[in-house]
């Protein structure tokens, strides 16, 4: 029998329904890019010219290991602020203007994050917080969205590892639902209560260390979805110390190991959510991995809905098996 489970983040709904994992074709198979060539990359090295001066990069010993780049399509840009204007009776209207950067992580054309070293992963949590005190200055960028999409299904049009960053001039809505459930749940921190329970049985509990904790959510909307979770709370990921980035670094690194190793090269998207640059209330920053398995269909985007045909416990069961956290 299929079980309903609340999703304390986001006040939604979501199903569990392991038996449907047992149709043809569950899991929907890996699709290759058409070019693959780092010749014809514009983020290896030697292709620099292919794009924008870089805005931040990170050298070791004479060569750039990380370059944050303006993107060349930006979804946002400019710095006009949040106008909202209405244009006739029901169409309302805002200038899409803000930041979009590409956060080149990594040298190597097929260096994921799961194959990062130790150097590679702190590297990449601090070159964030970098980023993130830049936006937090700007007065125009309510919001910072970081953003990894790996493999095709997911949204990457590059093979190249790399992530995205944007400045919003205002707070998503999901970002919006989850400040709401933090300043309703009337036990403290959602988050710091989350952990203490899941490790409390250990059920969905993926790896954890003395800095942070792995978690196959209770209320997983889809297959091996995992929430990364650090220790120390802290509203914003930039107000976070060192030796917390660099475990959470090490952490999305071994969580994604994790899935290749249980389920295969799969696409997936990890989204960083942080308090809004000028909060003070309730918030717990977090990292969100979603693993692009399975296709929404007409249920799950007629009613906002998600199925999930591999129960969290099932989930975290398989990825412990996998390896675990140092």
């Amino acid at each position: 029998m299929s079980q309903m489970r609340l999703n304390q983040l986001t006040g939604r709904w979501v199903t569990i329904v392991a038996e449907r994992a047992k149709r043809p074709t569950a899991f929907a198979p890996r699709i290759g890019f058409e070019d693959n060539d780092p010749a014809n990359c514009p983020f290896c090295p030697g292709n620099e010219e292919s794009t924008p001066p870089a805005l931040e990069t990170v050298n070791e010993g004479g060569e750039w290991e990380l370059r944050v780049l303006p993107n060349l399509y930006p979804a946002f840009e400019g710095d006009g602020g949040f106008a909202v204007h209405h244009d006739g009776p029901v169409h309302v209207m805002a200038e899409g203007t803000g930041i979009h950067e590409v956060f080149v992580y990594a040298r190597e054309h097929d260096l994921s994050l799961d194959r990062l070293d130790d150097d590679q992963a702190r590297r990449f949590m601090r070159a964030l917080r970098s980023r993130f005190v830049d936006h937090e200055a700007l007065p125009n960028i309510r919001y910072t969205q970081a953003i990894v999409n790996h493999g095709r299904e997911a949204g990457a049009s590059i093979p190249h590892p790399h992530g995205q960053l944007l400045g919003l001039p205002f707070v998503p809505g999901e970002v919006l639902d989850e400040e709401r459930a933090f300043a309703r749940f009337a036990g403290g921190c959602l988050l710091c209560t989350t952990i203490e329970a899941e490790l409390s049985t250990g059920d969905r509990v993926v790896a954890s260390n003395d800095d942070v904790v792995v978690i196959a959510p209770y209320w997983s909307g889809t297959p091996y979805e995992m929430l990364i979770v650090p220790r120390h709370h802290e509203l914003h990921l930039q107000d976070s110390s060192d030796d917390t980035l660099d475990a959470v670094g090490k952490a999305l690194r071994d969580a994604t190991a994790m899935l290749n190793r249980a389920v295969g090269d799969v696409a997936y998207n990890v989204g960083f959510h942080t308090a809004p640059h000028a909060h003070t209330g309730e918030y717990h920053w977090h990292i969100h991995i979603w693993p692009n398995l399975v296709t929404q269909a007409g249920f799950e985007r007629g009613t906002g809905v998600m199925i999930n045909i591999v129960p969290p416990e099932q989930a975290a069961d398989a990825l412990r098996a996998a390896t675990s956290l140092a």
